[in-house]
């Protein structure tokens, strides 16, 4: 009986061990901060490796305006291990009107962190040499950090204590959106107006048709070019380029930088978009529950602007 209870307390003591051994070890990677290096490619987009259902390598781009998975068509046909449930309608820059086939209950990875049941979604088009995009809301409860001349997306669970050294500007979630407030300066007037942070966007300004409308920026800039540009659906869209003087985030002012307006799709165009050539010129910190991002100038500042 003596050895009975003896080896009853042992199981007790080995059971209670291990649980509080795993929860120990959740609490741990929980609190564990993620460094995960990026490609910035030519079109200024942030391209991660990723691994899907422990089968098939592809390269994602991080895209800050997206909330969700999806892969081109492309790059669907060389993979092994997707399954698609069904088609549905989805909206793009373009407009409504797309339909898009969709896989449910996929895994993916990325460096050491691995989501399950992740639904995929397919288009026609994501930034050059990636198969698809991926939105941060894959990053949840995280602030991230996206450090464009060390190429390396660090999330952390707190604020870290580098933000002290960074300028705060406050963030608006819309959505899934985030928008911030900057300025575009022209003549001795500044035209404030709100932004969306598109990091799938390769170019520096693209302006809405309402703001372009009432501040007449267009008007008041010199045209240097004209560029067609199709969203993930194929879905042409015409733009005009120009020069503006000064733009401001923050107590930032760049001068001399390109911007762009859509042409023939007035009250279409319902968002003015900050891109990658203006976004990697900072070093970012978003914490978006917070509503704050944190921005600091980097040395990528100094490089000529893209002709996009």
């Amino acid at each position: 009986m003596c050895t009975l209870k003896l080896y009853v307390l042992f199981l007790c003591t080995v059971l209670c061990q291990s649980i509080f051994g795993q929860e120990i070890k959740q609490r741990t990677e929980s609190a564990r901060n993620y460094e995960l290096p990026f490609q910035l490619t030519e079109s200024n987009n942030l391209s991660v490796q990723a691994i899907l259902n422990e089968i098939d390598t592809i390269n994602l781009m991080v895209h800050t305006a997206a909330n969700s998975v999806t892969l081109t068509e492309e790059a669907i046909q060389k993979l092994k291990s997707l399954k698609f449930a069904g088609t549905d309608s989805v909206k793009s820059w373009g407009g409504g009107g797309n339909s898009s086939r969709f896989s449910n209950g996929n895994t993916l990875q990325i460096g050491e962190l691995k989501w399950e049941d992740v639904s995929i979604w397919e288009n026609k088009n994501s930034g050059p040499k990636t198969d698809g995009k991926f939105g941060i809301d894959l990053f949840a409860n995280k602030i991230i950090e996206i450090d464009f001349e060390k190429k390396l997306l660090t999330l952390y669970n707190s604020l870290p204590a580098k933000a002290a050294t960074f300028e705060k500007l406050n963030l608006t979630n819309e959505n899934g959106n985030l928008f911030l407030v900057a300025g575009c300066e022209i003549g001795g007037q500044l035209f404030r107006n709100k932004f969306l942070l598109h990091s799938g966007y390769s170019g520096t300004i693209l302006l809405d048709d309402k703001f372009t409308d009432e501040s007449k920026i267009d008007e008041k800039v010199k045209i240097i070019a004209e560029k067609e540009l199709k969203d993930s659906f194929g879905n042409l869209l015409k733009t005009k380029r120009g020069i503006l003087p000064s733009f401001s985030i923050g107590s930032v002012k760049l001068s001399n930088v390109p911007v762009g307006f859509f042409k023939g799709a007035i009250g279409r165009q319902k968002m003015s978009i900050i891109g990658g050539d203006l976004l990697k010129r900072f070093t970012l910190l978003i914490d978006s529950q917070a509503g704050s991002i944190y921005l600091k100038r980097n040395n990528l500042a100094k490089v000529e602007y893209a002709n996009s």
